[in-house]
């Protein structure tokens, strides 16, 4: 490590620089900017020909002089021009100053300069004397929020000591801080500071482009909180930023209180933001309880990534004021309508309204709306005629639900009077066949669930939809012949895998008719398809062991959209009935202990045993060691 030598990081294109410490390395880039890195001796310090670092201690001087050491010339010559300032900082006493750049002087406005330096003893005195407190402050002692008094009639001076080490003063940034001086210290930053005597609803009084919102805020009933103490960021929104809104829209949050609170709190931040504390994205949490992402891009502020800040850093007593040139509506002042114009679901949204279901969302009716995927209706969309408006009555449901609260089982009425199922799986949330695709949104009376799939309410028991599809004529005769109707048709949780009619024909005629033949083997078979609760697609995950009727487990699984049962695909998924659900299968499945091979390899394990004893006993009787080897021929044979 070279002595006392400090980093500056520059940013490439401009004359912006950020003296770093550890703590405050920026990761190379400040507000999407690239930045160089060179080092120069630390305050106080300088350069030693042949030496490393920066190792000579400079000696201290006074304040004006040290003005000059720091750079800030242009402050140095101004406090020259008034009569009483330099003897002071000359004199002795304990000061601190902080003092505007050069740069900072050259951009005030040129109006601003000449009444300043044409009244030198008054104007320029008092605006200098603001700029500096009566004792000395380190940074360390700069608190978050804290206030300290200048030496301009006890005007306050607001600090901010923000988490990523930057300072601000009046949200100026502190470039080069505690350089120290015989009577006090010097701090070096970035703009020329002036008294701030308005708080944040007065501002808004006062400024013509708030005229909106200042009508807002008295409807709201906010304006005693802006007036208050505190420290606030407001987003101001501008006359310009109403008038982008469509009028109903406007006119309907006006009119209603809740909204409007909303709306106004949606703009409001918890603590005081100045500009040039954003050298990187940053997560801020309203007062409406959502989350803004404040972001910066060169020079320009961003709010959810777009440069709509017209005018940063009007300082307020409790706070400081951006205004911003578009409206932030949160999610709680929102119709189905306009939450549904952000999310992929717009074309559900078409079809409930050419069904005339657009009045309930856009009505004050607690209300929740399953809304499929755009890619759902990929292949087109079906035609507006009672079936469907039916159906997407029962997208609708009568009660504004949040996902979080549903439970497994939970029923939900729709406005169509059906009554629909809640299925909790481990990775899924489902109501019937459809399952949630994506976070709520929570409107002002309705909220928005995007679904994966059209919802399809059920019709009936099982044993009503197998017996209302010519398919399944003759699972339903075997289902009878069984003794299983009342099994499915009472109330419960099933998952049927039915074999269609060709599933039965692909059966050896002799197993056809052995097995429907034999009502107790027929039975066992069709309870093997029958699993004890219920599994919609949408729940199945990668593998799930679902237990039969008949006690063996059926192993299901999800590959590509495509659901299987034992590694054989399901030709038609999610045919909801009011008892379980139907899967419809094109082969019959056979539990464990029937299959062929495992018939086979109990065979070959009972002939394997009765050989081991053969030649046990040929061991102890030689006379039977001649059919040891007809064994042996049994054995090969049942194996093959």
């Amino acid at each position: 490590m070279h002595p006392n030598v400090c980093a500056v990081q520059k940013v490439i294109g401009t004359n912006k620089k950020y003296f770093t410490n550890c703590k405050q390395w920026y990761q190379r880039k400040i507000c999407g900017k690239s930045t160089v890195i060179s080092y120069e001796c630390c305050p106080g310090y300088e350069k030693v020909p042949g030496e490393k670092g920066c190792p000579a201690a400079l000696p201290l001087s006074n304040l004006y002089e040290t003005l000059g050491v720091v750079g800030s010339t242009t402050t140095q010559l101004y406090t020259d021009r008034t009569e009483k300032l330099r003897p002071e900082m000359e004199g002795p006493g304990s000061f601190t100053i902080f003092a505007p750049s050069n740069e900072a002087w050259a951009s005030l406005p040129a109006e601003v300069l000449d009444s300043l330096v044409s009244n030198v003893n008054i104007e320029l005195l008092n605006a200098l004397r603001y700029h500096m407190v009566g004792r000395r402050v380190l940074t360390d002692e700069l608190k978050h929020g804290m206030t300290l008094t200048s030496m301009y009639q006890n005007s306050d001076i607001q600090i901010h000591h923000y988490p990523n080490g930057i300072v601000t003063v009046n949200c100026a940034r502190l470039l080069k801080a505690d350089h120290h001086a015989t009577n006090g210290v010097v701090h070096l930053i970035d703009k020329v500071i002036s008294t701030v005597t308005n708080n944040i609803q007065q501002i808004i009084e006062i400024e013509d482009t708030f005229e909106t919102l200042r009508a807002a805020v008295a409807a709201s009933g906010l304006n005693t909180m802006l007036e208050g103490n505190g420290q606030y960021t407001l987003l101001a929104p501008t006359n310009e930023a109403f008038e982008k809104i469509p009028s109903e829209t406007l006119n309907r949050i006006l009119g209603d209180p809740e909204a409007l609170r909303d709306l106004l709190n949606n703009h409001i931040l918890k603590s005081a933001m100045c500009a040039e504390a954003i050298v990187a994205g940053l997560s801020l949490e309203t007062l409406e309880g959502t989350t803004l992402e404040v972001g910066c891009s060169g020079d320009m502020l961003t709010v959810n990534g777009k440069a709509i800040i017209s005018n940063k850093d009007i300082l307020a007593t409790n706070g400081v004021i951006h205004y911003i040139d578009e409206l932030l509506i949160p999610d709680s002042a929102k119709t189905l309508f306009e939450l549904a114009a952000e999310s992929d679901v717009s074309t559900a949204i078409d079809l409930f309204r050419q069904a005339g279901l657009g009045t309930h969302l856009s009505g004050s009716e607690r209300l929740t709306l399953l809304a499929p995927l755009n890619s759902v209706f990929k292949d087109g969309t079906p035609p507006i005629d009672a079936h469907t408006r039916n159906l997407l009555r029962n997208h609708i449901i009568k009660d504004q639900l949040a996902s979080k609260y549903l439970y497994h089982g939970q029923t939900l009425e729709t406005l169509g009077g059906k009554k629909l199922r809640v299925f909790v799986y481990r990775n899924s949330l489902c109501i019937e066949n459809s399952c949630i695709a994506a976070h709520d949104k929570r409107g002002r009376y309705g909220t928005l669930f995007t679904m994966d799939r059209v919802l399809t309410p059920p019709m009936g028991t099982v044993m009503d939809v197998l017996k209302g599809d010519n398919r399944f004529s003759m699972l339903v005769a075997a289902i009878q012949s069984a003794g299983l109707t009342e099994t499915l048709n009472r109330e419960g949780v099933y998952t049927v895998f039915a074999p269609t009619n060709e599933a039965f024909r692909a059966l050896p005629p002799r197993e056809r008719s052995r097995l429907l033949g034999d009502a107790k083997e027929l039975a066992n078979i069709l309870k093997y398809h029958v699993g004890d609760e219920i599994l919609v697609s949408g729940g199945i995950g990668a593998l799930v062991r679902l237990k039969s009727l008949q006690g063996d487990k059926l192993e299901v699984s999800l590959k590509n959209n495509v659901v299987s049962v034992n590694k054989e695909p399901v030709a038609e998924p999610d045919i909801m009935a009011t008892n379980g659900v139907v899967h419809v299968i094109t082969n019959v499945l056979q539990p464990p202990a029937n299959r062929p091979q495992e018939r086979g390899d109990e065979l070959a394990d009972s002939a394997l045993e009765i050989f081991k004893q053969a030649s046990a006993f040929s061991r102890a009787s030689q006379r039977s060691v001649r059919l040891a080897p007809v064994y042996q021929r049994l054995l090969e044979r049942m194996k093959h």
